[in-house]
C-alpha cells in the first residue's frame, strides 16, 4: 500500500519554511478534499476557513500558544462547526439532493428523510456540539492523509484559544465556532522533529483480532 509510505513520511510539522508556498492548484485540491469529507447524514455542519491574510495570521499566533506554524506555513486552515443546524439547512440539503440527482423533491422518501433530520434540529446544544465536533475530526483526518499523499506537511492543532479565534475572525457573526487549526505547507530544513523516528505501538499491541 503506497499510502503507508506517505503516512510514515508525515509528522506534525513544528517548523515550516515560510519561503515555500503551495500552488493554487494544490490548495484548491486540499479545500475540495475537505468538501468531500463524509459527514453524518451528509449534512456537513462544517465550514473551512482558508486564512490568506498574513497580518491576521500574525495576530492568531498569540492565541495559538505562540506556535509560529500558524504564521509561517504556506496556508492556514481552520475547521469550524455551525453553531446550530436549522430547518432551513435541512430544506437546503434536501433541495440539493433532488437537484443534483434529478429527483422529485415531493417524493414521499424526502418527507420521511426530513422528519428524521429534524430530530437533529431539536437536539440540545451540548448534544449537537458533540455530534458536530466529531464531523470536524473526520475532516481533519481526511485533510492530513491527503496532504501526506501529496507530500504536503501539516500540523493538526488543538492548542489554541477557540474563543479568541472566534473573536479575531468574527466567527460569531457568521454563526460559527472554531474547533481545529491546521497549518499546511512545507517543512523547514531546520525542523529537528523531521528526523525523529515515528513512535507507534506494534501491530499486535493495538489491533485485536476477533476470529
Amino acid at each position: 500500500m503506497k499510502i503507508l509510505e506517505s503516512l510514515k513520511w508525515r509528522y506534525a510539522t513544528k517548523k515550516f519554511d515560510p519561503t515555500k508556498k503551495l500552488t493554487e492548484d494544490l490548495i484548491s485540491g486540499i479545500l475540495e478534499v475537505l468538501n468531500l469529507t463524509p459527514t453524518s447524514y451528509g449534512l456537513q455542519p462544517l465550514k473551512f476557513l482558508h486564512v490568506k491574510n498574513h497580518e491576521v495570521r500574525k495576530k492568531l499566533v498569540e492565541h495559538s500558544w505562540n506556535q509560529k506554524q500558524v504564521q509561517d506555513a504556506s496556508d492556514l486552515i481552520i475547521i469550524c462547526i455551525q453553531d446550530q443546524i436549522t430547518e432551513k439547512d435541512v430544506d437546503s440539503y434536501i433541495e440539493r439532493i433532488a437537484n443534483i440527482r434529478n429527483e422529485d423533491i415531493n417524493a414521499p422518501r424526502f418527507e420521511s428523510f426530513k422528519t428524521m433530520l429534524m430530530k437533529i434540529v431539536s437536539w440540545s446544544d451540548s448534544d449537537y456540539q458533540e455530534w458536530a465536533r466529531k464531523q470536524a475530526y473526520i475532516a481533519l483526518g481526511n485533510l492530513m492523509t491527503s496532504c501526506a499523499v501529496e507530500r504536503i506537511d501539516a500540523c493538526p492543532m488543538e492548542g489554541f484559544d477557540p474563543k479568541k479565534y472566534d473573536e479575531t475572525l468574527n466567527l460569531r457573526e457568521k454563526g460559527l465556532h472554531s474547533v481545529l487549526v491546521c497549518p499546511v505547507g512545507y517543512r523547514s530544513e531546520n525542523d529537528p522533529n523531521s528526523e525523529l523516528a515515528k513512535v507507534r505501538k506494534k501491530h499486535d499491541e493495538i489491533v485485536i483480532e476477533i476470529v
